[in-house]
């Protein structure tokens, strides 16, 4: 992070910015989930694998492996926290954020693939979530979105790493899977390092938007319904 001055003495007419938040407290939530939900269910392919990499993040956080531990929890826990209330919200019966949608959806649909769910999870977690976590973050750090680009990069690159482990993990074997099977197609029409570069030029759009409200929202809706698009799109049953 750009020699960031440290949270904990940065104070304007506002006050001070609060205490980052705690890293381990979004972490209880998704291993809670992972109790309550069989192992089968659609979220909760996706949730196993947003689990191993928030407390990858966390391990490399409390190692000193970010520049500015403060900001990279802040911009972890932010971004977990978009997740945990699509969850609410669908948990509850309302209306979770189109990007989540189709993962609600289709969670129990015996056609979808578990490395469909987890493709898609993590597309409207991406496509969407991780743009307004920028936001948030920089708005309780008061800083700017150049200045959390180190912390964005190192976590991007941990999710693309992270990306290559659960298609191994959870792609059938290649007796399993032929040229002509759906999912081959499927695999290949999305990228996370796109989607990942597309994230940052929303945020910084977002930003430079921070004081028009109504264009502001009307960007986010069509971000949010583009996502959904695409995932609707991953979890095209394949069998």
């Amino acid at each position: 992070m750009a020699q960031f001055k440290q949270t904990e003495q940065f104070t304007d007419r506002a006050g001070p910015v609060a205490a980052p938040p705690d890293v381990t407290s979004v972490i209880g939530r998704m291993r809670d989930f992972r109790s309550s939900w069989p192992p089968v269910d659609g979220v909760a392919v996706f949730n196993r694998v947003y689990l191993t990499v928030t407390e990858t993040v966390d391990r490399r956080i409390t190692g000193g492996a970010f520049p500015d531990r403060a900001a990279a929890a802040a911009l972890d826990v932010r971004f977990a926290e978009r997740y945990l209330t699509a969850v609410d919200a669908a948990t509850a019966g309302r209306r979770p954020p189109d990007c989540w949608r189709p993962l609600f959806q289709y969670r129990r649909h015996p056609g979808v693939r578990p490395l469909q769910f987890a493709l898609a999870g993590i597309n409207a977690h991406i496509g969407h979530d991780l743009a307004l976590a920028v936001v948030d973050t920089c708005k309780a750090l008061r800083c700017a979105p150049p200045e959390l680009e180190d912390e964005f990069d190192q976590v991007g690159d941990l999710l693309v790493m992270l990306e290559e482990q659960i298609r191994e993990d959870l792609m059938p074997g290649p007796d399993l899977l032929e040229v002509a099977d759906p999912l081959t197609h499927l695999l290949g029409s999305w990228s996370l390092e796109r989607a990942r570069e597309a994230a940052w030029s929303a945020a910084r759009v977002l930003w430079r938007l921070r004081d028009l409200p109504l264009l502001a929202e009307e960007f986010r809706q069509r971000m949010d319904a583009g996502a959904g698009l695409v995932g609707r799109c991953l979890l095209t049953p394949c069998r």
